[in-house]
């Protein structure tokens, strides 16, 4: 057994309440979304926190070095029977919590641990609310699935094909979440077209923003999410890669992928604004997302020769600025509108492609 795999799961939280449980569950795999989800409403916030939960179940299985790709295909698949109630979990976790290793996080060791519990609480949802995580689940284990055996150390082909893992990983869990802020709301649902579609370019923003900001921890790793075809139009070839460049034809594609990603934040907040003002909680939730990314844009602009993640983090400092900016102004369009236009000012400019990407087709 992993050292880092709890002994007895029960001991620590069978006496925990669902809420309680999730938000445990919530402080040790994510905690910027320990953060932000309680500030939905509670007939949200529940619905939300699982289905995180269930998106970082699949994000382990994927991320399981010791699995082969195989292996991960085949626990993704029964992971998705089993959120939609045809096959047992308590199966699925002894198969797979053994086979986990030691650099997976003790705290994705233990949600593995908790899979049984944690979609009994899926289960107890309503029928639509059910269907979105499910649907959620089945379509990013899918897509991811479709990369796992890809030589990416050379980055992705074209924009297109990043277009496509961004909605596998992100795009998705906002349509996912647009579902279930229309299941509570029928003000919101009045919007459910527009917000599906801006719903894709929200979570490719917020993911866009993350792969720029993990560039060269992910090079580490031999792993490259930038599309070359973006690079070619400066002549940089991407296997030349390294920390410590000095190459203004990188700089100048790595720029374009700083306007596109403003330009996906940009719809970000054409569909906040799209939440009746009165739902501050759900505004909150959005704006502090769409904040911070912002503020990591522009750090990452400010400095184009970074080595590592941590040179481009936001500080604490920034995300309380946003916390309070997003309280302040939450209510009230044009003073957001006015706040965005600010705080993108001196970004790159959004290159002239469709405003949306496409949805991969299905498989």
């Amino acid at each position: 057994m992993s050292a880092n795999r709890p002994m007895d799961l029960s001991q620590g939280t069978a006496s925990l309440s669902d809420d309680a449980l999730q938000d445990h569950l919530l402080q040790g795999v994510s905690r910027t979304f320990a953060l932000t989800i309680p500030q939905l409403p509670p007939a949200l916030a529940k619905p939300v926190a699982n289905a995180y939960l269930l998106c970082r179940i699949v994000d382990t299985i994927e991320d399981e070095v010791a699995l082969d790709s195989i292996q991960k295909r085949r626990f993704c698949q029964q992971f998705a029977q089993v959120v939609r109630g045809r096959e047992p979990p308590a199966a699925l976790r002894d198969a797979l919590a053994p086979l986990l290793s030691d650099q997976t996080l003790p705290a994705e060791h233990e949600l593995i641990g908790l899979i049984p519990r944690v979609v009994a609480i899926t289960h107890g949802f309503a029928e639509e609310q059910q269907d979105a995580l499910a649907c959620c689940v089945e379509i990013m284990a899918r897509g991811m699935a479709e990369f796992q055996d890809r030589d990416l150390s050379a980055g992705l082909a074209t924009m297109a094909e990043m277009d496509a893992y961004c909605y596998y990983v992100a795009g998705v869990v906002g349509e996912m979440l647009t579902r279930l802020f229309c299941h509570y709301s029928p003000a919101i649902a009045a919007h459910r077209a527009a917000m599906m579609e801006l719903a894709v370019s929200f979570g490719q923003g917020l993911q866009m923003t993350n792969i720029l900001k993990d560039l060269w921890d992910d090079r580490g790793r031999g792993v490259c999410w930038l599309p070359q075809n973006i690079f070619d139009a400066h002549g940089y070839d991407l296997r030349e890669l390294a920390p410590g460049h000095d190459s203004p034809a990188f700089r100048a594609g790595f720029q374009d992928l700083i306007g596109i990603a403003r330009g996906h934040l940009r719809n970000a907040l054409r569909y906040t604004l799209l939440i009746p003002p009165q739902e501050t909680g759900l505004r909150e939730f959005c704006l502090w997302a769409l904040g911070m990314a912002v503020l990591t844009l522009r750090k990452i602009n400010r400095h184009l020769d970074f080595a590592a993640s941590s040179e481009v983090k936001i500080t604490r400092r920034a995300v309380k600025a946003t916390i309070l900016t997003s309280r302040l102004f939450r209510a009230c369009n044009p003073l957001l509108n006015a706040s965005f236009a600010l705080a993108t000012t001196g970004l790159p400019p959004e290159p002239n492609r469709p405003s949306l990407p496409a949805h991969p087709p299905e498989s």
